[in-house]
């Protein structure tokens, strides 16, 4: 009888495991670039699955959160202008009932540094929120530090 219960035991375990999958449909990835002897373009991918979209940095009141970066001050270098973002696809999306704007498959974002010494390590975070057509992700941040050289 003991047999029995811990062998139905670990098959309903063994069932269970395929649906505390964690998803994680989008994966971040980092660089730089010297442009000149102290300026420096930071590029930050986003890589999504089949299906994902991420949502751009504006988006409108009552919609999905927003990509957003986060540079803390530093006293090594100092950010020039906005993190741009490549054009987006908008399209009205009923679950919001509103046009949202997004990417698919893979978005980089550029953030012009102005160095005030030879290198640095810039530092932040993004947050963001990830969708499919069915369900949406809550939204996670991510934290990273790009050296300069």
């Amino acid at each position: 009888m003991k047999r029995i219960l811990i062998f139905l035991t670990i098959i309903l375990l063994s069932g269970m495991s395929g649906y505390s999958q964690i998803l994680k449909p989008i994966t971040w990835s980092y660089a730089a670039k010297k442009t000149s002897a102290k300026e420096v373009t930071l590029y930050m991918k986003a890589s999504l699955e089949k299906g994902w979209h991420l949502y751009a940095q504006k988006v409108g009141e009552g919609g999905p959160v927003a990509t957003s970066f986060y540079f803390p001050v530093s006293k090594l270098y100092d950010l020039l202008g906005r993190t741009v973002e490549p054009q987006p696809i908008k399209k009205f999306e009923p679950v919001f009932m509103m046009e949202v704007s997004y990417f698919e498959t893979t978005a980089v974002f550029q953030q012009k540094v102005k160095l005030k010494g030879k290198q640095a390590t810039v530092k932040g975070s993004i947050k963001f929120m990830v969708c499919n057509d069915k369900q949406c992700l809550p939204p996670s941040e991510v934290f990273f530090s790009i050296p300069i050289k």
